[in-house]
């Protein structure tokens, strides 16, 4: 009789275990809403590597910022933190558009276990310039470590080709997101929730839940109005300068005489300039560019090589007024100091076409190229 008991209890305890592993595996899993576990989340290392590819090290970095000194890789993280590489430039508008969301997301997650790594890789020579990053950094708040990519080492590692670019890397240290441009804020912070919950699963810690925090954007652009391309002022790049110079260049300055009524999406410049293979530069004297353009806000990546330059702004032969003016603008004058971004035009969502003239007070200017939102 305790016999029978006894094998009655074992098979009692078979099946009562049985049953929760069952159970178990029959588990539905968690979806990314609201900061949960996608099913993804649960591969072993195997499955991602037949998925996604391993992270790229950061290669020769030319400096660090935030770091206190210390250099920061993406080794050091794996199997501890969630990394996001963010390719960045600080002329680049695309880029200061996208440094609020990123700000936003390390003050959210730092302490959840997320990484962000600014990899400043330059479109221009004075981008490349740790002086010039350290106060673009601290002019856009960014918190964030920040690495110097001058020679394109770790750019060229991720094969990457555009400003900006967003790498999400998992615990495992493979990149299991890629985002190109601007846009799809939303979907990369349902992401990074979602990689930080598998990281809080493996790691046996709380569940990140997404919130709202600070740092939420309220100003959008509108591409499908912005009919105009970024326009480039240097040799290397220049598609859109509508007039030639005239006769009589010296010291590699040539004189060039505009109408001031170009074509769509074309330029024209007045006054001695010489033609760099980044830049234009205005030499001996007072001069201007003129540029038909079809968008909301025209910004000009420029600095002056010497004195601070000044200039007034007019659109369609008129100064700017407050409601046509840009940030860089004060009195309807923009002066022209670092190398960096200056918005001119702002004409507050009412997308259309419409002439700038850039009219110089001073020789000195070094324009690179115009950008539009």
């Amino acid at each position: 009789m305790a016999s029978q008991k006894i094998i009655s209890f074992i098979v009692l305890t078979i099946l009562v275990v049985g049953g929760i592993v069952y159970l178990d595996s029959q588990k539905v899993s968690r979806d990314t809403i609201g900061g949960k576990v996608d099913i993804k989340t649960t591969m072993g290392k195997e499955e991602k590597a037949k998925l996604y590819s391993v992270a790229k090290e950061i290669t020769t970095p030319d400096g660090f910022i935030n770091t206190e000194g210390n250099p920061v890789t993406i080794g050091e993280f794996v199997g501890k933190k969630v990394v996001l590489l963010d390719i960045w430039t600080y002329s680049c508008i695309n880029c200061q558009r996208t440094t609020p969301y990123l700000n936003a997301w390390y003050e959210k997650y730092k302490d959840k276990g997320l990484v962000i790594i600014g990899l400043h890789t330059p479109e221009f020579e004075f981008e490349k310039v740790y002086s010039n990053v350290l106060e673009a950094t601290k002019r856009l708040e960014i918190k964030y470590p920040v690495v110097l990519d001058n020679d394109y080492s770790t750019w060229n590692a991720y094969q990457n080709r555009f400003w900006p670019r967003k790498y999400l890397i998992d615990i495992d240290g493979y990149v299991v997101y890629d985002h190109i441009g601007e846009g799809g804020y939303e979907e990369t912070e349902e992401k990074i929730v979602e990689l930080l919950n598998e990281r809080s699963l493996r790691l046996n810690m709380e569940e990140v839940t997404k919130t709202e925090g600070e740092g939420k954007i309220t100003e959008t652009t509108d591409f499908s109005k912005i009919k105009t391309p970024e326009i480039y002022l240097g040799a290397l790049r220049v598609q859109y300068l509508a007039n030639l110079p005239e006769s009589g260049c010296k010291d590699g300055a040539c004189n060039f005489a505009s109408l001031g009524d170009p074509a769509l999406n074309t330029f024209e410049l007045s006054g001695a300039w010489k033609i760099n293979d980044e830049d234009a530069v205005l030499e001996g004297g007072k001069g201007s560019v003129f540029l038909r353009f079809s968008a909301n806000k025209v910004n000009l990546v420029a600095g002056a090589t010497g004195n601070p330059v000044r200039a007034e702004i007019y659109l369609d032969g008129k100064k700017v007024t407050d409601d046509t003016a840009g940030d860089a603008v004060e009195k309807d004058v923009v002066t022209f100091r670092a190398h960096d971004l200056y918005n001119l035009i702002d004409l507050k969502g009412n997308y259309g076409e419409h002439v700038v003239e850039i009219r110089f007070l001073d020789s000195g200017v070094s324009a690179f190229a115009f950008t539009f939102g």
